[in-house]
C-alpha cells in the first residue's frame, strides 16, 4: 500500500515525471488528461509549463520544438479519443457507478460547463482541470458536429500548448534563476487553474441553499 501511495505521489509530481520519464511521459500524460476519463487527476497545466522551462534550461534531453509539437499532437489526439468514447458510451456514462478512477459528478460538471459555453467549452475548458478531461467526452455524448469538434479541438490544443509550454520556455531562457522558485510557480498555477471550479462549486452551493430556503418558506 505504501508503494502504491509513493507511486501515486510520483505521478502527481511534474518535476519527477520530467526528470525520469522525459518527453514520452509528458506526451502520454497530456493524451490521458485530455480525453481518458481516468486522467482527470493528472498534472496538466504546470506539467506543460515545466516542460517548456526544462527545455530552456537543458534539464531534459529534447528540444522545445519536439516537445511543443508532441504536446500539441497529444492534446489533439486525446480529445479525439474522448469524443469517440463519449460517442460510443452515450447516456450510459451518466449511470456509471463512482470509483477511484471515475466520478459521476465530474461528468455533470462538464455537462453544465458545456451547456453554458457550447462548443467553445472545448477551447475554454482546456485551461480548467477536470473540464478538459470530460468536455470532449461530453461533446461525443451529445454528438457535436464532428467538423466543428475538429476545429474547436485544434484551436483549444494550440492555445493551451502555446500559452503554457512556450511561456515556460521563454521565461526559462530569459530568467534561468526562475527554476529556484518553481515550487511557488506550481502552487500559483494550481490555484489559478482550480479557481474557476471553486467559483462554480460555490455558486452551485449558494443556489441550492437559496432554493432550500425558498422551499422551506413555501412549506411554511
Amino acid at each position: 500500500m505504501q508503494d502504491l501511495w509513493l507511486s501515486f505521489q510520483q505521478l502527481m509530481d511534474p518535476e519527477y515525471l520530467l526528470s525520469h520519464g522525459g518527453f514520452y511521459i509528458v506526451v502520454l500524460i497530456v493524451f490521458a488528461e485530455t480525453g481518458l476519463f481516468f486522467g482527470f487527476f493528472l498534472p496538466g497545466d504546470y506539467l506543460l509549463f515545466l516542460a517548456g522551462l526544462f527545455c530552456a534550461l537543458g534539464k531534459i534531453d529534447v528540444d522545445i520544438t519536439t516537445m511543443y509539437l508532441g504536446i500539441l499532437a497529444a492534446g489533439v489526439l486525446g480529445n479525439f479519443a474522448g469524443y469517440w468514447f463519449g460517442h460510443r458510451t452515450g447516456p450510459v456514462l451518466f449511470k456509471r457507478k463512482d470509483s477511484f478512477l471515475f466520478k459521476r459528478k465530474y461528468v455533470i460538471m462538464a455537462e453544465e460547463f458545456y451547456q453554458k459555453y457550447g462548443g467553445t467549452a472545448l477551447i475554454i475548458g482546456r485551461f480548467v482541470p477536470i473540464i478538459r478531461t470530460f468536455a470532449p467526452i461530453f461533446a461525443g455524448v451529445v454528438k457535436l458536429n464532428f467538423r466543428k469538434f475538429v476545429i474547436y479541438n485544434i484551436i483549444g490544443a494550440f492555445l493551451w500548448a502555446s500559452l503554457l509550454t512556450l511561456t515556460g520556455y521563454f521565461l526559462g531562457v530569459k530568467f534561468p534563476a526562475i527554476i529556484n522558485y518553481v515550487e511557488y510557480i506550481i502552487v500559483g498555477l494550481i490555484v489559478i487553474a482550480f479557481l474557476p471550479i471553486a467559483i462554480a462549486l460555490l455558486k452551485r452551493w449558494l443556489t441550492r441553499k437559496k432554493q432550500t430556503k425558498q422551499t422551506n418558506s413555501n412549506n411554511n
